[in-house]
């Protein structure tokens, strides 16, 4: 699919935002006064950013409230609700430790479970797409979640904790591309099962269906070479678990190494999210010949 920068934007800082709030919400770091206000003001800012840079790949942005009608069936209605569930509990709960400088664990508790719930709602939006075999798997919301999770440790401050989630999340990374590389194949879609003519003898496209680009070739088309995006794998392996986990176990590990770690670990996601889009092979490509 093609890679929409709102997209990526959205699917990284939002999940790196309730991954925070899900720390926050469990009391970790436990904190109080003005400095709960700068740990909840990062989580907020991520969050909610990356909430409206989804917008932008709207086609019509007004519409968005519309999103919250369609729970029974849509995730992306279910991802809406969630949303506001999580923000709404963990502003309730920051307020709580902010100004009066007590925790209410029954609210963060709920808050917590709701901001995973919002990254999970935010997986199922593409892991349901059958029609992307890449994603149509269960390593795709775990992969959302540990990411997520390990993310918010990584902000949080627990650096111990953030090392050992990193390697994880990073094992993930590595299963959900082995397996994603095979998952067209083994899909069983050809172009023979796409046209229903398999009966029928060899199925072969005998001209391109349109003699220029349109939508469904600027959207769910997006061929990747293999060496590019081998090169992009081992960069953002490399850039969001490799690198930052480095230089979490130096012994002379500082603040400025913590914010450089955050750093390389949110360019290093972005390059994968980018491949997340840019390796997702549409079935709609085979009418095209580019599967």
């Amino acid at each position: 699919m093609h890679p929409a920068p709102s997209v990526i934007f959205f699917t990284t800082f939002s999940g790196l935002g309730f991954g925070l709030l899900m720390w926050l919400g469990l009391g970790i770091p436990a904190v109080t006064g003005w400095t709960a206000f700068a740990f909840f003001a990062i989580a907020y800012v991520l969050a909610v950013g990356g909430l409206l840079a989804s917008t932008f790949h709207l086609g019509r942005p007004e519409r968005a409230i519309k999103a919250f009608t369609q729970w029974r069936s849509s995730w992306l209605s279910r991802e809406a609700w969630c949303a506001v569930g999580a923000l709404v509990s963990m502003g309730l709960y920051g307020a709580g430790l902010v100004f009066l400088e007590t925790r209410y664990d029954l609210i963060g508790l709920v808050g917590a479970a709701l901001s995973l719930a919002t990254v999970f709602t935010t997986s199922m939006i593409y892991t349901q797409l059958k029609t992307i075999p890449r994603w149509h798997m269960p390593l795709t919301p775990i992969k959302f979640l540990s990411f997520s999770i390990a993310g918010g440790a990584l902000l949080s401050g627990q650096v111990q904790v953030a090392v050992f989630l990193l390697l994880v999340a990073g094992t993930v990374q590595i299963l959900t591309w082995i397996k994603g590389d095979k998952a067209f194949a083994q899909s069983g879609t050809t172009i023979a099962t796409a046209t229903g003519l398999g009966s029928t003898g060899t199925v072969r496209a005998f001209e391109p269906p349109h003699t220029g680009t349109n939508y469904l070739l600027r959207e769910f088309v997006h061929v990747v070479g293999r060496k590019h995006a081998s090169k992009l794998r081992v960069i953002s392996l490399l850039l969001m678990v490799v690198v930052p986990v480095v230089l979490m176990i130096l012994p002379f590990f500082s603040h400025f190494l913590a914010v450089l770690a955050l750093i390389t670990h949110i360019a290093g996601v972005l390059t994968a999210r980018w491949l997340f889009f840019a390796e997702a092979e549409h079935v709609v490509g085979l009418y095209y010949g580019m599967r």
